[in-house]
């Protein structure tokens, strides 16, 4: 059997976590932040940077255990800066680390758990238990789009999306992934409709254009990343996938530009 086949009965339970939601859903994401900051961490100690993880872990796991359901920003904000606080006494204490050190402890906190979170607060959202599934939808849909516009409509890869970055991507895949987030979550859209969801059927249509386009960001980002630190993987936790950075990286920008639309624009 394929792979990424193998790879994608991996992942089926998360499935069963997002139909269950609440709870469920707050400690499976929270897992996964931790398998994805743990890759971060060591993806960036091939370039000998030194981050403190077990600070970052701990930081991870407080967040989410006083998560509510929404954001709580005054209350984040006051771990955030317990936590750097922390964090810059150590090289004073440990001259082995310095402060990138504690910038890239930070900044794997961010990215990777409190990117991940925000598919938590569209859970907890009005009509959240539909709307979660748009993050899903609109990443794997464009990623899948993307993958198979780029084999067979950009074949010998004459048009570049973004060589320097990740030479094997095609204006035709970007193209593609494009079209498929937004056809997917327009009949998504359209089938929790006639559940009783009052959303206009045209805001899923650019809730598909920007997700489409911030999924492929993520993409990239995480692209970047492995190319500066020389890895081609994450990790090899998900077979044919690579890790869990490497199939989620999408997932992590969408589900903000996500969660941003809902909040701002759908007043949700």
């Amino acid at each position: 059997m394929n792979k990424r086949y193998i790879g994608a009965l991996i992942l089926a339970p998360l499935i069963i976590f997002l139909f269950l939601g609440g709870y469920y859903l707050k400690y499976a994401v929270m897992v996964l932040s931790l398998f994805g900051m743990y890759e971060f961490y060591k993806v960036s100690r091939k370039k000998h940077y030194k981050p403190i993880g077990l600070i970052g872990y701990i930081l991870c796991i407080v967040y989410y255990l006083n998560m509510g359901n929404d954001f709580g920003a005054s209350f984040n904000i006051y771990i955030l800066i317990a936590a750097i606080f922390v964090l810059l006494c150590i090289p004073v204490l440990h001259v082995n680390y310095n402060f990138v050190d504690v910038a890239l402890t930070i900044f794997g906190f961010l990215y990777v758990a409190v990117f991940f979170s925000f598919i938590v607060f569209i859970n907890n959202k009005t009509y959240g238990e539909y709307l979660v599934w748009i993050v899903f939808i609109c990443s794997w849909v464009c990623d899948t789009a993307a993958y198979y516009s780029g084999r067979f409509l950009g074949k010998g890869g004459k048009h570049k999306l973004c060589p320097k970055v990740s030479p094997n991507k095609t204006i035709e895949g970007s193209i593609g992934g494009l079209l498929g987030s937004v056809i997917g979550s327009t009949i998504y859209g359209y089938v929790i409709s006639k559940y009783g969801v009052p959303i206009q059927l045209y805001h899923f249509v650019i809730i598909g254009v920007i997700c489409g386009i911030f999924g492929q960001f993520g993409d990239l980002i995480a692209s970047s990343i492995k190319r500066y630190v020389g890895a081609k993987d994450y990790s090899s936790l998900i077979p044919g996938h690579g890790g869990i950075l490497d199939r989620f990286d999408s997932i992590l920008f969408v589900s903000v530009v996500a969660f941003y639309y809902i909040t701002f624009v759908l007043r949700l």
